[in-house]
């Protein structure tokens, strides 16, 4: 079987194409979107938009989803980030999952199957401090609430089979994965209950908020019962059957194409285009955000925003990968120039922008459009150009994070 076929079996990033003339005003340039030059290019790009997954086993990690919400479907399932690179730098809690992006490069065969995971804390405190602490040019330690973890296998590896998924219910993956966190179902459960050592955390955090949700009297239980199943000796167990007690994880959709949005310069739906774009957001509300910004540029930036978005209000991502195309910014204050894209902390290399996520995502997550709920006005996910090796198993890369407030401005040193 050629890679090209099995590539697109397993590429469950679905996404569309547009047509070249829907992106004549696209800026874009060699650059990477740091130069404000007004050159432009006919340049399609890659959308991502979100459905409730017909079948939910489609989105284990056998199928090698892009998926958002939820829990995340780990590639390399055994040796998952611990520790520090578990938590937000600010509070201390562990990060939530918010998305990932199935992403081969097939001119590499150890990129065969290549993953990008985002994950940030819900704290828009923290979200605010992470602003400020991204203007730090190569800080030696850069405290981040946003992460971005970057895993790639080649075609023979100890996790999948080198044949496409037959998504007939036979797929199954190779061997267990790593004894996750029995509160969120996302992080590795090292730390083990002390009274019925049967129940993993990944932090006190998640075993007080256990404790507190009614394993203080399931304890009691399992202490006194006979187990049916539990961790093995080597702490691992299989992912797909961890039972999460958190029921705050984000709520899960597919990244699919949809293909209705291709020939259409306008949303016929008004009103899911304004719920989207706007995310609901009242006209005292707006009229305060356009006052916020900073002079005329950034008003004009953003409704150059909200007419490119309007062309296909439901998506929440577009990739820009091996393509010339830039981000689109809501506002010109809060861009990153060139210098403030930190090189490869693996290979020294240059980062590449892979993707944007924008705000519609907050709305398709149920995120109140309160004064301290979470909110930005971009997310942009930057990868080493060369997706080197390295030796981690999961990579740390960068994200840029503007936010609709004056607060996305550097800080004056």
């Amino acid at each position: 079987m050629d890679t090209d076929a099995i590539g697109d079996s397993v590429n469950k990033f679905k996404a569309i194409r547009m047509d070249n003339d829907e992106f004549a005003d696209e800026d874009v340039d060699s650059d990477d979107g740091f130069d404000d030059s007004d050159d432009e290019e006919l340049e399609p790009i890659t959308f991502g938009f979100l459905e409730k997954p017909k079948n939910s086993f489609t989105l284990s990690r056998q199928f090698f989803p892009s998926k958002a919400g939820g829990l995340p479907a780990w590639l390399d399932p055994l040796n998952i980030p611990s520790g520090k690179s578990s938590v937000c730098d600010f509070c201390g809690d562990p990060l939530q999952f918010v998305l990932q992006v199935y992403a081969p490069v097939v001119e590499k065969e150890s990129t065969f199957h290549r993953m990008l995971f985002v994950f940030m804390c819900p704290s828009m405190t923290c979200l605010l401090r992470d602003q400020h602490e991204q203007w730090k040019r190569n800080p030696e330690k850069l405290s981040r609430s946003v992460k971005v973890f970057r895993c790639q296998l080649p075609r023979i590896n100890p996790f999948y089979s080198s044949e496409c998924p037959k998504y007939d219910g036979s797929d199954k993956p190779i061997g267990s994965g790593a004894a996750l966190c029995d509160w969120c179902g996302t992080w590795k459960g090292d730390k083990l209950c002390s009274s019925c050592k049967q129940v993993r955390y990944c932090s006190e955090k998640h075993q007080t908020l256990s404790w507190r949700a009614g394993h203080k009297i399931a304890c009691q239980q399992i202490k006194v019962s006979s187990p049916l199943s539990g961790p093995n000796k080597n702490g691992t167990t299989s992912l797909e059957s961890c039972k999460v007690g958190n029921k705050s994880t984000w709520p899960e959709f597919e990244i699919i194409e949809d293909q209705s949005e291709c020939n259409v310069d306008k949303s016929e739906d008004n009103t899911l285009a304004n719920s989207l774009i706007l995310r609901n957001r009242s006209d005292d509300t707006m009229n305060s955000l356009m006052d916020s910004f900073q002079g005329d540029d950034d008003k004009k930036s953003w409704a150059h925003f909200q007419e490119r978005i309007a062309k296909a209000p439901e998506q929440v991502l577009r990739y820009y990968r091996n393509s010339n195309s830039k981000p689109i910014w809501p506002i010109l204050s809060g861009r990153p120039s060139k210098d403030d894209i930190p090189k490869c902390i693996y290979c020294g290399g240059s980062m590449c922008c892979e993707f944007q996520i924008l705000p519609q995502l907050l709305y398709y997550f149920g995120v109140e459009n309160e004064v301290n709920s979470l909110d930005w006005a971009s997310i942009v996910v930057y990868a080493c150009e060369a997706s080197c090796e390295a030796s981690l198993p999961y990579k740390h890369e960068y994200a840029w994070v503007q936010l609709y407030s004056p607060s996305a401005c550097p800080i004056p040193q």
